[in-house]
């Protein structure tokens, strides 16, 4: 290719490298979406496959891995940096939802150590927590995700709901399973103004699980009976029931539905006011969230076979967040 030199400095320059604003055994921006684009959603391996389908090119498997993971590096920084400044019109009335799903780590050795690094690594699950939140009657929900500590979740959760939008009249309805540390966080980042209902779902496979030793034969009848109670906030008189089928004392907890069941709810009581949520037609269950885990984290995080560096993790958690939240076209945008 014919060299041209810059009036200043001779430097010289390629004219195609000048114009697809390439360098030297780099690739083009567009390119580099593409890539980023196959490695968000199928294994680093599959992504020259989809290359070579759509644009009769390929690229090294290094390639697609370290494009990918680079994105993903560069989306988490600009979450962080947005996290908890981006603000929506103020709705009156939010829905978010919380939930933890088990992503599959993989720490490797102290690279200052002599030997094989490979068997100095270890495996482990450590916990992704995702949040959602939308208006109520919209169907179109804002996501974040964090590897992080609950403190850490719990701001994530404020994000979402913030970029939804919320003032001092937003009544903000949270939902999830009976981990702790969820309502505590929707406690720690909204006060009064927020109510935490537990799963009924969550609730219901407790009851089930006793249904046996306080109904045996009839256990279907029974728990209708209970469902109705709990559409109907008459927790007290589910856990009076419990009690009068409650296992000894010297029964192992193992072996003791009923009182598992009689503990979960007699300890989460304020937490399952479900007839105010149906009222206020407000959703009872948290099967939105758990839904949101198949296809914003375990699609891609959770392929058989695969295990992330923790750090790797949490910027794939990003990126998978950004596509989820329409976010993705803005972001090349300032790339190009």
């Amino acid at each position: 290719m014919e060299q041209i030199y810059c009036l200043q400095g001779r430097k010289r320059f390629r004219p195609f490298v000048f114009a697809a604003n390439v360098t030297n055994r780099s690739y083009s921006t567009p390119l580099q979406r593409r890539i980023a684009d196959f490695g968000a959603d199928e294994p680093f391996a599959k992504v020259n496959k989809k290359l070579k389908e759509h644009y009769g090119i390929t690229v090294p498997l290094s390639a697609a891995r370290t494009t990918t993971l680079k994105h993903a590096e560069n989306i988490k920084k600009i979450q962080d940096v947005e996290l908890g400044t981006l603000k929506g019109d103020a709705k009156q009335c939010v829905i978010s939802e919380t939930d933890g799903s088990m992503i599959p780590i993989v720490a490797t050795g102290n690279s200052k150590m002599p030997g094989d690094k490979r068997k100095q690594k270890s495996l482990f699950y450590k916990e992704a927590r995702l949040s959602l939140s939308h208006a109520k009657g919209s169907v179109t929900p804002v996501f974040s995700a964090t590897m992080g500590d609950v403190k850490q979740a719990g701001l994530h959760l404020a994000h979402c709901v913030h970029r939804v939008g919320i003032n001092d009249n937003t009544q903000i309805h949270g939902i999830g399973d009976g981990a702790p540390w969820i309502a505590d966080q929707v406690e720690e980042q909204f006060g009064s103004q927020a109510t935490y209902l537990i799963d009924m779902y969550h609730t219901c496979e407790y009851l089930g699980e006793a249904s046996a030793t306080c109904a045996p034969g009839k256990e279907k009848i029974w728990m209708e009976k209970q469902k109705e109670r709990l559409r109907a906030s008459k927790i007290a008189e589910i856990c009076q029931e419990l009690k009068l089928f409650m296992e000894k004392d010297n029964v192992a907890d193992k072996d003791a539905p009923v009182r598992r069941a009689y503990r979960y709810i007699n300890n989460r009581i304020h937490q399952m006011d479900y007839k105010a949520a149906i009222d206020n037609d407000l959703p009872i269950g948290s099967g939105e969230i758990e839904s949101a885990h198949r296809y914003v984290i375990q699609k891609r995080l959770k392929i058989a076979g695969s295990w992330w560096l923790e750090r790797s993790a949490d910027n794939m958690l990003a990126l998978r967040v950004n596509r989820a939240n329409g976010d993705w076209d803005e972001y090349w945008e300032k790339a190009a």
